[in-house]
């Protein structure tokens, strides 16, 4: 199985789209997305300073174009699964079909500006907690009065909150933790970003998306979103809740992920994989940071991805678990009839029954998991076809 990333704000470098632009159509791309972004995406791709793209308004369209304007390159009809971090779960939910290209650049525009601006309003910041006890860890971070913004996995957690706060932490760090603080501009993934979230809303209301073709992990729990819409409530909801890309990987783990794809500009999604999931299971990755990368990406797609005999290939007609649990299908035998919205069973978790919807109608072909099995999050339950 194969997973496509697409990175977040700091892995951004100076000159990283240079060598994309040598491709045929990728300036006028650029161009195009840059008037939806309101930003010039190609100077900052190419010529612009480090100080200039860690800008929140400029850097977080500038991700999301890059991203996308590499995956073009490659046959993504191949890929099992994607995840973004951050501003990434844009680039994501494009590639897995629930956003058009043009409106993940769009709202990745209105995402950074209004940050930007909701970070101008106190002084607030985040700050990197490397190792250390994850309790003792989470337990400082909630007595210095911050929060844990992003949980990445790996020994790797980032407080945010008021300036003096983090001030505090840095001054009496948890045992066995070392605190650095982030050249960023604000508090992100709080509460602090409240009006940066209600914004955003307000311009998604106007988005029809459509249903994901493959899983697309949410960063709020690690879970696959079967639904165009809820993941895009998702997206304006993460603005203030925490980044979970611990439980990401943990899905991916769960689902046997043997490939992993990391989206320009790539390397710190990597290398968080590359830490958490290690041992015999410890999936192939590749990194996409040139056009010289992409006969190494297409070939990892073309030994890990849906066509290269894992089975059950994953479609929109597929129904996937969204979250862990045992699963207990309804009475249907194989050939019913099944409509939108129709419950064709549940996952039982230690919090109770969560249903499982058909996302289209058609006939229930195949059942791909039975009563009583163990499944995770983005595991097939059902295929669906024949649509009616």
């Amino acid at each position: 199985m194969l997973a496509v990333l697409s990175p977040g704000q700091g892995s951004q470098k100076p000159g990283f789209l240079t060598p994309w632009l040598d491709l045929p159509g990728a300036a006028a791309r650029l161009r195009w997305w840059s008037a939806l972004a309101g930003v010039d995406l190609a100077y900052l791709g190419t010529e612009a300073g480090a100080e200039e793209i860690r800008d929140t308004a400029r850097t977080q369209p500038l991700l999301v174009a890059a991203a996308l304007l590499a995956a073009e390159h490659l046959p993504v009809y191949d890929v099992t699964l994607t995840a973004g971090h951050s501003v990434g779960e844009l680039g994501a939910a494009a590639l897995a079909g629930v956003l058009t290209p043009e409106s993940a650049v769009t709202l990745a525009g209105v995402r950074g500006r209004e940050m930007a601006a909701a970070c101008a309003l106190e002084p607030t910041g985040m700050s990197a907690v490397l190792g250390g006890d994850p309790e003792e860890v989470l337990a400082a971070v909630d007595r210095h009065g911050l929060y844990p913004a992003n949980r990445n996995g790996a020994g790797q957690l980032v407080a945010a909150g008021a300036v003096d706060n983090l001030a505090k932490l840095a001054a009496e760090p948890p045992a066995r933790a070392r605190v650095i603080a982030l050249q960023v501009a604000g508090a992100f993934h709080t509460r602090y970003m409240a009006p940066a979230e209600e914004a955003l809303a307000g311009m998604a209301a106007g988005i029809t998306p459509a249903d994901p073709a493959r899983i697309l992990l949410s960063n709020l729990d690690g879970s696959a979103v079967n639904n165009g819409r809820e993941m895009l409530q998702r997206l304006v909801r993460q603005v203030t809740a925490p980044v979970r890309w611990d439980l990401c990987m943990r899905t991916m783990a769960d689902l046997g992920v043997t490939g992993v794809l990391e989206l320009p500009p790539a390397g710190t999604l990597a290398g968080l994989v590359k830490r958490e999931l290690k041992g015999d299971g410890a999936p192939e990755i590749v990194t996409l940071n040139t056009p010289d990368d992409l006969p190494a990406a297409r070939d990892l797609i073309a030994r890990h991805g849906s066509t290269a005999g894992h089975e059950p290939a994953i479609s929109f007609r597929v129904v996937v678990a969204g979250t862990a649990g045992t699963f207990t299908p309804a009475d249907l035998p194989e050939g019913t009839e099944v409509r939108t919205g129709q419950v064709i069973g549940h996952v039982v978790t230690r919090q109770g029954p969560v249903e499982v919807k058909a996302h289209g109608n058609g006939l229930l072909t195949e059942w791909l998991a039975h009563s009583d099995d163990p499944v995770a999050p983005g595991q097939p339950l059902a295929r669906i076809g024949g649509q009616l």
